[in-house]
């Protein structure tokens, strides 16, 4: 290829500088200058070039860079000599988000007040400027860790007014992941506090700033209008069925295919496109991450690169903390089925704990899940699937992540399942779930609070293991009921296995093996095991097993 791969580079000079590969995404510059829109969300899944994207806008556009043609020779924009005119003449803004993860309020602010007292310190030229006048630098001065909500929130339309008087010319803005810091607070409790100093912070700098030329925003999600952007009518947003940009962001498959080539590595294209295809942006199918790509390249190792690059805790807290519907469905998805549900592509962040749709759209924003099958009509339903290999191999470890050290134990479990130890499985239950249930729950004891929600999603975790030899369905109709969780063996001459969960009531059940035994007789009683009979299995060769629950103690039979 004779270029040198550099993992994790966003630099877009060191690249250039270095000979580092890089896929041409110049074009993106000239299609967002023509566009003329002032302001502009793209948002894409993480790693897929935002960050990379953005620096190469500021070196494109920033008087700093002012004379860097090499940065740009051979690249597609230089082939056209008026942007080889434009290259440098800009006065930019460029900033970023990515790091603010503040586990409380005051520390996501106090990182947001850092990055915007770096942004002054390295504009400081203009503080004795001509026509900076005392009261301009006294504010100038005043900008720090320390400063007060209501001066953070008009530095940076402020920044803009001394840059545009100093260069005799509007200002650009690039921010990058703008929605870091409204994800973290979603996830760590401070959401509306957060939402309301970003509102006021945006609003002065984009909504209400005179001295902005344009500005360009990249995050993973578009947080609703009203959350953040309330009457920034200026704004355009672009998302991942948007037609703009489609290509510019993540690698197409004719750009992967050619690389391999280069490498001689075009014999791994079907192994390439099963791992890691499966991303659409707008009618542009087969996009491929570039993280994920980028180090397959380098290492010639098929891992999940891109879906381990990040805690995910967000995603995580939805799926383990949602509904039994939810859980349900992600094991249809984890078996390569397909889900239909609304989609809404302006997350509300206020609805992810009670709207299902919201979450399965969260998902499909942060490259999860890809479209299957698009609604004919506004308002109906999507059909969604994993979006590769790659994202199934990633959730089955999540959930078996949830299990903290306790997860090489999986298989022993599996095994006493398989061999009827119920001696071992309830010592191993009654082990784990003083450690696992507190992680789980929400708020107030597993038992008091919508129990199936804590119990099912712990032994799904407990047993996802089996999914290569067994298929894991929870919820189902069979029978005269709905069963809790049926493993049916993919192989017809094993064993399967029907669950029934059951909590403790203490005035109906005086034990918990009475809950046993309730939970056994349902199984017997609604006939649970009539689909496993209507596909072929033989009554022997199906085993029941109950479930009692007591709050963090456990009884199996």
């Amino acid at each position: 290829m004779g270029q040198t791969i550099s993992i994790g580079a966003q630099s877009f000079e060191f690249i250039r500088e270095n000979n580092c590969f890089f896929i041409d995404k110049t074009d993106l510059i000239r299609e967002w200058w023509e566009s003329g829109d002032i302001v502009t969300l793209i948002t894409r899944p993480r790693r897929f070039g935002k960050t990379l994207n953005l620096d190469m806008m500021n070196c494109f556009f920033s008087k700093k860079y002012e004379g860097r043609r090499d940065l740009f020779e051979g690249l597609s924009v230089w082939a056209d000599e008026k942007y080889q005119k434009l290259q440098g003449t800009c006065p930019v803004i460029s900033l970023s988000f990515a790091n603010i993860k503040g586990e409380t309020l005051e520390a996501a602010k106090q990182g947001i007040k850092f990055a915007l007292t770096k942004l002054y310190e390295i504009h400081r030229h203009v503080r004795d400027a001509k026509g900076m006048g005392e009261t301009e630098q006294l504010f100038f001065d005043s900008v720090s860790s320390a400063m007060p909500d209501d001066v953070a929130v008009l530095t940076l339309q402020y920044l803009c007014d001394y840059l545009s008087r100093y260069h005799n010319q509007k200002v650009l803005i690039l921010l990058d992941e703008y929605d870091t810091p409204l994800q973290e607070a979603y996830v760590h409790g401070y959401w509306k506090e957060m939402a309301g100093f970003i509102r006021r912070l945006f609003n002065s700098t984009f909504k209400t700033n005179p001295y902005l030329e344009r500005a360009m925003l990249t995050g993973i999600t578009r947080v609703s209008k009203e959350s953040i952007f309330s009457d920034l009518n200026n704004l355009t947003v672009v998302t991942t069925t948007s037609e703009q940009y489609r290509t510019q962001f993540g690698f197409t498959e004719e750009e992967v295919f050619g690389a391999l080539k280069l490498l001689g590595m075009e014999q791994e294209q079907e192994q390439v496109k099963r791992w890691y295809d499966g991303f659409t942006f707008g009618s542009q199918r087969d996009i491929y991450n570039p993280w994920s790509i980028t180090n397959l390249l380098k290492f010639r190792k098929y891992r999940s690169y891109w879906a381990n690059t990040s805690s995910n805790s967000l995603v995580g807290k939805l799926i383990r903390e949602g509904a039994a519907e939810i859980k349900m469905d992600m094991e249809t998805l984890l078996d390569g089925g397909t889900i239909e549900t609304a989609i809404d592509e302006e997350i509300i962040y206020d609805q992810l704990d009670d709207n299902d749709a919201a979450i399965w759209s969260l998902l499909l924003a942060s490259g999860y899940l890809k479209v299957e099958e698009a609604p004919e009509f506004e308002g109906g339903s999507y059909r969604l699937s994993l979006t590769n290999y790659e994202v199934q191999r990633m959730f089955l470890g999540m959930i078996q992540g949830w299990f903290g050290k306790s997860a090489a134990k999986y298989n022993d479990f599996i095994k006493a399942l398989f061999l009827g130890d119920l001696r071992y499985m309830n010592r191993f239950m009654n082990q784990m779930t003083g450690a696992v249930f507190s992680f789980f729950d929400t708020g107030g004891k597993p038992s008091e609070q919508e129990p199936e929600r804590f119990y099912h999603g712990f032994v799904l975790g407990l047993i996802a293991d089996s999914r290569i030899d067994y298929v894991i369905t929870s919820n189902r109709e069979s029978g005269f009921g709905r069963y809790d969780v049926v493993m049916e063996p993919r192989d017809g001459t094993k064993n399967a296995y029907v669950f029934e969960f059951k909590v403790h009531e203490p005035d109906r059940e005086k034990t918990l093996q009475d809950t046993v035994e309730e939970a056994l007789r349902q199984i017997r009683e609604k006939n649970y095991d009539a689909a496993l009979i209507e596909k072929g299995f033989s009554q022997e060769q199906i085993r029941h097993y109950g479930f009692a629950f007591q709050g963090k103690q456990v009884l199996i039979g």
